[in-house]
């Protein structure tokens, strides 16, 4: 499995107005918002020409995320876009590596992904998207 592209780099936000003063800060424009329940967050992806890949910023309502980083938020994950999310699961998982879901969950956009524990991806949280839309 190689990955096709960088999807995102998603970024966890603690708050909307955090997440709207960091896009106007660098110039961001959004341009589509989704609640994925699977992470009990907002998912607010920024404007991307074909030379980019757009930025994700997550706004958690409840659970794990909300603490991350002590509850302080900030870089969270890149996302690399596949053909198969579970072929890329299966390949890792012969490896006796661990994905963090047993399937692929649905995401915001008409994707659905998976994640590559960070012990695995050297300290970095290693997301899986597959478009199937």
């Amino acid at each position: 499995m190689k990955p096709m592209r960088l999807h995102h780099v998603g970024i966890i936000m603690t708050t909307m107005d955090k997440a709207e003063a960091f896009m106007e800060q660098f110039g961001l424009e959004k341009d589509y918002m989704e609640y994925v329940e699977a992470y009990h967050a907002y998912c607010l992806f920024t404007k991307y020409t074909e030379k980019e890949s757009p930025v994700e910023l997550i706004i958690p309502t409840e659970g794990v995320l909300t603490q991350y980083r002590d509850g302080k938020g900030g870089l969270h994950h890149i996302a690399f876009e596949v053909d198969d999310v579970e072929k890329a699961k299966n390949e890792f998982e012969d490896k006796g590596l661990e994905m963090l879901e047993k399937t692929a969950v649905p995401g915001a956009g008409g994707i659905i992904v998976n994640f590559l524990r960070p012990r695995y991806g050297y300290g970095v949280l290693v997301e899986f998207v597959q478009s199937v839309k």
